[in-house]
């Protein structure tokens, strides 16, 4: 076993090492991983390599968006005229999606219930976004209903994004009780700001001005611990709120 382990950490840590040679991170690096093999394994990976990793995906994203601003509905006729030669369900969930994202909740809706039929009846994937659709429909209790099948077929399926999402159905249907229950729940287990901004947003609707400004100090606070875009713009939010 002690050998086997041996092995495995030379294995890493040659890896690291090459690595760092190869990107041209110099000597100080590879010297830093030889001396120490799992703390200079670690300390190399959360320094140089996660953040690069976090910044190419944003760049991703970013080319992305250039895209969908240069042809908007590209994507949508591409799904729509796959869907007319094959209208598979693969391909129905995928033109539902892009409905979804255009805003056309009502046809996505429909694309998304032909799917839940046979052996896709309780697929997790179009369950949830379906759920999601009939939310912001407007339609709460048809995303409740859509929402409880999700959680008997899958309860593990996306835990904390299902919850946030039958947390604001409860709330839009009026159980601001139940829906605070499940936020109070997700304050220590959702990762991002939303479920924290969210809750802050319906405890200030309620009254409960002192708490809710507590936890958008609290996102404001973490806000240096974060450089995703997407989870600034919970940030943003918090403070106009916090200030308004």
């Amino acid at each position: 076993m002690a050998r086997i382990l041996f092995i495995l950490t030379a294995i890493i840590q040659f890896s690291f090492a090459f690595h760092a040679l190869k990107t041209g991170r110099g000597p100080r690096w590879i010297m830093i991983i030889m001396l120490a093999p799992v703390i200079g394994c670690l300390a190399y990976y959360f320094i140089e390599i996660f953040p690069a990793s976090r910044e190419e995906r944003a760049v991703r994203k970013h080319i992305r968006d250039i895209a969908k601003s240069l042809n908007p509905d590209g994507e949508l006729h591409r799904r729509s005229e796959e869907v007319a030669t094959n209208a598979s369900v693969d391909n129905r969930a995928a033109l539902a999606d892009e409905c979804l994202e255009k805003g056309m909740f009502d046809e996505a809706i429909r694309l998304y219930e032909s799917c839940l039929e046979g052996p896709y009846a309780n697929d997790s994937r179009i369950l949830f976004s379906c759920a999601r659709a009939y939310f912001y429909d407007g339609r709460h209790r048809q995303a409740e209903e859509i929402l409880q099948r999700l959680g008997k077929a899958h309860p593990k399926y996306r835990r904390d994004e299902a919850r946030l999402l039958e947390a604001r159905v409860s709330d839009a249907l009026g159980d601001t009780e139940r829906s605070v229950a499940i936020f109070e729940e997700l304050r220590e287990t959702y990762v991002g700001f939303e479920a924290k901004y969210r809750y802050a947003v319906l405890l200030k609707r309620l009254g409960r001005s002192e708490r809710a400004n507590e936890l958008f100090d609290a996102i404001a606070k973490s806000s240096r611990r974060s450089a995703l875009e997407s989870e600034q713009e919970w940030v943003r939010l918090a403070r106009n709120e916090r200030s308004a």
